[in-house]
């Protein structure tokens, strides 16, 4: 199968029976682990179609992460339409507090998922300031550094009049990780769960496309957005911005700086 730029990945048949396997290599086995414990995470939910995980494993050569084989449809007005009352139902999954009991990986990159009470400083320390440190490491402008620093320590201002309660999140939520099997149902793939601020999954939407305004109306007459969301917007996303100058480099460095200069001078800095 092609698509895909971390794993490999095939299609398996045995007779009339399909399975969808990801290899990888040896050392990966935690992360198709956490990547297992994740759908079954969204599946307990009972709100959207994720593959099941039928088992992980590894030997000598590879790692490897077994799923139950979902024919995909196409991306119709329906399957929009449900992907937005879906994806607040999936929101509407509570926890006690945000992170998750696992930590998991975004792209490649560790994501760091330890259980916090506090959401500003849950964003502050294990998105913000772990994609930062991650980013002097790999060369990021020192500008770039002390300025996403200095947001860092600001992002409680982000949440004065807004408290978001946990929800379960998908948190790698692209339009190149979900689909609609054959009956115009949605299927999410590929997640990245934690429980966090239901913004920041729908804040990814809006980063690299493949949701449609149907997807947005269903979602908003189903749970709608606070005022303050298109602010609170960037923040989420700068996160994902920052993984991509850490895992790919080149310009994203440039994109990250602007936005942290948009949202400090949103803060007041």
């Amino acid at each position: 199968m092609h698509g895909g730029c971390i794993n490999n990945s095939m299609v398996l048949e045995e007779g009339d029976r399909r399975y969808f396997v990801k290899t990888n290599k040896p050392e990966t086995l935690t992360m198709f682990a956490a990547e297992a414990a994740g759908l079954n995470e969204i599946i307990k939910s009972e709100t959207i179609r994720a593959p099941a995980p039928l088992c992980w494993g590894v030997t000598a050569e590879s790692a490897y992460l077994v799923l139950e084989h979902i024919p995909f449809g196409g991306n119709t007005y329906i399957g929009n339409s449900r992907l937005g009352e879906a994806l607040a139902a999936l929101h509407r999954t509570p926890s006690s507090g945000f992170g998750w009991r696992l930590d998991n990986t975004i792209g490649t990159t560790p994501q760091v998922n330890t259980p916090t009470t506090e959401w500003a400083d849950f964003w502050s320390r294990h998105r913000l300031g772990y994609q930062l440190t991650l980013a002097r490491a790999n060369g990021a402008p020192e500008k770039l550094i002390e300025r996403g620093e200095r947001l860092a320590e600001a992002v409680s201002s982000f949440f004065s009049d807004y408290q978001p309660t946990p929800s379960l999140l998908h948190g790698d939520l692209w339009g190149g990780n979900w689909s609609t099997d054959t009956s115009d149902n949605p299927v999410v793939f590929d997640p990245a769960v934690y429980y966090g601020d239901r913004e920041a999954d729908l804040a990814m939407t809006e980063l690299f496309g493949g949701f449609s305004q149907d997807f947005y109306s269903s979602y908003g007459q189903c749970w709608s957005l606070d005022p303050g969301y298109p602010t609170r917007r960037e923040l989420y996303n700068l996160y994902h911005i920052l993984n991509h100058f850490n895992l790919f480099g080149g310009g994203y460095a440039a994109q990250a700086e602007g936005i942290i200069n948009h949202l400090l001078a949103e803060a007041g800095g």
